[in-house]
């Protein structure tokens, strides 16, 4: 009896110690959790648990997407080549309209540099190289073959082949085009100095109204006569004025 007694009293014993040491480990356990929290409050990375040891907060590395890099310099790459583009196109622009305005620049110069100063003094270049057939005639009249009849001349009638070029007698701008019966196409040129120059029988012409020429600048070609010169055969029709009043022709040419 005294022996079972005793082992009873003994396992009472056991188990109390067991229930303490149980509440030891909690209670420790709880003291660890309190510094924890208490460290993690503060911001330090690391705390310390009873023991001595050191534990490593966690820490999150930042989250990369897989990817973006490559998009993003895809991204960079395409607006350097647009940007790279716009540069030459703003540059070919430009260089287009340096062109334009230097080759404006140049036709100014010429322009200017073409004086239209033809006077008493100056000399006419011949239209075509041939013989007069008829010659200028204002204080007489002479006789016009096709036409079968006398009458005035207000200018010469220069015989040329037909196709022959024909060649701008000084500097001058072209005033008028036209066309008659009489004398076919024809061009008027202000020569300067209120003196002006007609030269009919043409095909062909080249040039266009207020248009600058060359003293020698073809001008256009010789054409088929006219029914009012047909006998005569082909030819260049030229007549000078000055101060709109028929002049010889003859007094001025080479």
């Amino acid at each position: 009896m005294k022996e079972k007694m005793y082992q009873m009293m003994k396992d009472k014993l056991f188990l109390v110690m067991l229930v303490l040491g149980l509440l030891t480990i909690v209670a420790a356990a709880g003291a660890v959790t309190i510094q924890r929290g208490n460290r993690a409050e503060k911001g330090d990375p690391y705390y310390s648990v009873e023991d001595g040891g050191i534990v490593a907060e966690e820490t999150k590395p930042p989250m990369q997407v897989a990817g973006n890099s490559e998009a993003q310099e895809k991204t960079d790459t395409k607006e350097d080549s647009k940007k790279q583009e716009t540069k030459t196109v703003h540059e070919t622009e430009k260089a287009d309209k340096e062109s334009q305005a230097a080759m404006a620049g140049a036709g100014n110069d010429t322009a200017k540099a073409l004086v239209l100063d033809f006077g008493d003094t100056s000399a006419l270049g011949w239209p075509v190289e041939g013989n007069v057939l008829l010659s200028y005639s204002m204080d007489s009249t002479i006789y016009f073959p096709t036409l079968e009849q006398y009458k005035c001349n207000p200018g010469m009638v220069i015989q040329g082949d037909v196709s022959m070029p024909v060649y701008a007698p000084a500097n001058a701008r072209v005033l008028e085009i036209g066309s008659n019966e009489e004398i076919g196409n024809y061009l008027v040129m202000d020569l300067g100095n209120e003196y002006k120059a007609i030269c009919g029988q043409l095909k062909e012409i080249p040039v266009v109204e207020n248009e600058y020429m060359e003293k020698g600048q073809i001008l256009g070609y010789v054409a088929e006569p006219t029914k009012y010169y047909s006998v005569e055969g082909t030819n260049i029709y030229f007549q000078l004025l000055h101060q709109d009043k028929a002049v010889d022709p003859l007094d001025y040419l080479e």
